[in-house]
């Protein structure tokens, strides 16, 4: 059995110039030379063991002061939170994994820094406010940095750049994302004929909309496609090819974006005998 003692907060043993920590009865690096690595503190002393591994642990006194100090390392990356809205609304974009003492905030239009794209600064301290080439009138920094926009539109569309300056000299840079959708308009659902003769016609349903997702109802549930519908590559168009009696009933077609959803008016087929 090799040595085990504890090394700046480890467990370590040696055995045939093996470096193994204690992690509860595993090695670390059971099958390399003993080396200087990157370990998590365990502070433990070896009370008994099987073979080269450690089976019960304690803590020695001495080493405690070590855990105290310990912490894990952070890896929160500054970001801002990406955001969904319809035009006209106020939009409120907020930022996340803000650091503490931030003296002074920068909002960019764009992804970057990029000096021709600012929208606006706030230096806290300073209560100082101002205004870059890219703002339109309609921007704001609120205190805690967070930017409100006004009347958004589509133009308002795109990616995004924060720049938070800190007291000891040091900046960091997140980005994120603003979608602006129109509202989703009632859409209009039409056939190419309503009245349809079984097992010889064919008909056309086409669901004229704004919306980006285009849904398929029958009698109020979910449509169960078989072989002889087909959807067109947007969704907006179903064809029934041939028309059976089953297939008569009540259609509708369920349109949405990120923002909303809405459904047309039931539109009925009905099938006739040859």
């Amino acid at each position: 059995m090799g040595k085990t003692w504890c090394q700046r907060g480890f467990c370590v043993t040696n055995r045939n110039n093996r470096h193994f920590e204690d992690t509860g009865g595993s090695p670390c690096g059971a099958d390399r030379p003993k080396t200087k690595t990157q370990q998590r503190p365990c502070c433990r002393r070896c009370m008994s063991s099987q073979g080269h591994m450690c089976t019960h642990c304690s803590c020695p006194p001495e080493a405690l002061s070590l855990l105290n100090f310990w912490n894990p390392p952070t890896t929160a990356q500054l970001a801002i939170v990406s955001t969904n809205a319809a035009e006209g609304e106020e939009v409120l974009l907020h930022i996340r994994n803000k650091p503490p003492d931030v003296i002074a905030f920068v909002w960019y239009r764009g992804e970057g820094a990029n000096k021709n794209r600012v929208i606006a600064l706030l230096a806290i301290k300073l209560n100082l406010h101002l205004r870059g080439p890219a703002h339109s009138g309609q921007e704001r920094i609120n205190n805690d940095g967070s930017l409100l926009l006004k009347e958004v539109t589509k133009r308002d569309t795109g990616m995004y750049t924060i720049v938070v300056y800190l007291e000891d000299s040091k900046k960091e840079i997140g980005f994120g994302r603003l979608n602006v959708y129109e509202p989703v308009r009632v859409p209009a659902l039409l056939a190419n004929n309503t009245t349809v003769t079984e097992n010889k016609d064919a008909v056309v349903l086409t669901c004229y909309t704004n919306a980006i997702s285009t849904h398929w109802l029958f009698n109020g549930m979910n449509l169960q496609f078989t072989d002889r519908m087909k959807l067109s590559q947007d969704h907006r168009s179903l064809t029934i090819d041939p028309f059976k009696r089953e297939d008569a009933g009540y259609y509708q077609c369920e349109v949405s974006n990120p923002i909303s959803f809405v459904k047309s008016a039931p539109l009925e087929l009905d099938v006739k005998s040859e």
